[in-house]
C-alpha cells in the first residue's frame, strides 16, 4: 500500500513539473518573459532551479526592454537630425522673405507666412523631442518607496490612494526620475477618468493600478512606442519616456496583462 501511495505521489509530482515546463515554454513562445512560477511544494534542487529560471526570465525581460528603448532612441536621434536639417533653411529663407519690403503687402506674403509658420512649428515640435534621445544619467541611491510615494501623493490630493508596501522597502533609484515616471502614469490615469490608485509590491515589482478606462488590446501593444497617441492633443512621448527612464535605472515599465483585481489598468515597474 505504501509503495502504491509513494508511486502515485511521484507520478503526480512529475505531472506538475510537466505542467510547469509547458507554461514556461508557452510564455517563451509568446515572448512573455515576465513569468514567475511559485516554488512552493518543490524539492530543494527543483526550487533552486525554478528560482534561477524566474530570475532568468526577469533578466531577459529587462534586456529586451533595454534593447527596444535603445533602438527607438537611435531612430529618434536620426529623425530629429534629418528633420531639423531640412526645416532650418526653409525657416530661415521664408523669414528673410517676410522681412523684405518687396514681399510685404503683396499676395505672396500670406503664402510665405504659412510656409514659415509651418516649418517653424515643425522645428519646435522636433526640438521638444530631443529630450527623448538626450536624458541625464540617473544618480542612483537607496530610496525608501513609501516616503517617496507620499511626496507624489501630495501632488494629487483629489485621488483616493491605497499604498500597500512592505515596511522599510527600498530600491536603488534616482528619485527625480522616479517621480517623473510616477507623475506621467498618474496624469495618464486622470485623463482616463481614474479616481482611485492602488500601489503595491508583488513578486519583486512595484504595481501601480488605477480605475480609469480599460486600455484596448490593440492600443496596449503600441503604448510604449514613441509618438504613439490616441489623444488629439497628446504628444505620444509620456509613456515611452517613462519606460526609458525606468530602463536607465535598471528596471522596466510594462502594462500588466492581468491587472490587480478591481482595477482595469495596472502598470508594473
Amino acid at each position: 500500500m505504501g509503495v502504491a501511495v509513494g508511486a502515485y505521489r511521484f507520478y503526480r509530482h512529475q505531472q506538475l513539473l510537466k505542467t510547469r515546463a509547458h507554461l514556461m515554454r508557452e510564455a517563451i513562445r509568446n515572448h512573455d518573459f515576465t513569468f514567475r512560477l511559485p516554488v512552493k511544494g518543490l524539492f530543494s534542487g527543483e526550487r533552486a532551479l525554478q528560482e534561477a529560471l524566474n530570475e532568468m526570465g526577469h533578466e531577459i525581460n529587462r534586456l529586451v526592454a533595454q534593447n527596444e528603448v535603445e533602438s527607438w532612441q537611435k531612430l529618434t536621434r536620426v529623425l530629429t537630425h534629418e528633420i531639423m536639417n531640412a526645416t532650418a533653411p526653409i525657416t530661415s529663407i521664408s523669414q528673410a522673405y517676410l522681412n523684405s519690403p518687396k514681399i510685404q503687402g503683396t499676395p505672396y506674403e500670406e503664402g510665405i507666412r504659412a510656409i514659415y509658420t509651418t516649418s517653424r512649428g515643425l522645428s519646435v515640435f522636433v526640438d521638444s523631442y530631443r529630450k527623448f534621445a538626450q536624458l541625464q544619467e540617473p544618480s542612483l541611491h537607496p530610496l525608501r518607496l513609501e516616503t517617496s510615494l507620499q511626496k507624489v501623493q501630495a501632488l494629487f490630493p483629489t485621488l483616493e490612494w491605497n499604498i500597500d508596501l512592505p515596511s522599510g522597502l527600498t530600491l536603488s533609484l534616482d528619485e527625480n526620475l522616479f517621480h517623473q515616471v510616477l507623475i506621467n502614469l498618474i496624469k495618464n490615469a486622470q485623463e482616463a477618468r481614474a479616481t482611485r490608485l492602488d500601489v503595491r509590491w508583488r513578486d519583486e515589482e512595484l504595481w501601480i493600478s488605477n480605475n480609469g478606462a480599460l486600455i484596448p488590446a490593440e492600443v496596449a501593444r503600441e503604448i510604449f512606442i514613441p509618438f504613439f497617441t490616441t489623444k488629439r492633443s497628446g504628444s505620444g512621448i509620456g509613456l515611452s519616456l517613462s519606460k526609458r527612464l525606468m530602463v536607465k535605472q535598471g528596471r522596466n515599465l510594462r502594462l500588466a496583462e492581468t491587472p490587480v483585481a478591481g482595477f482595469p489598468v495596472s502598470f508594473v515597474l
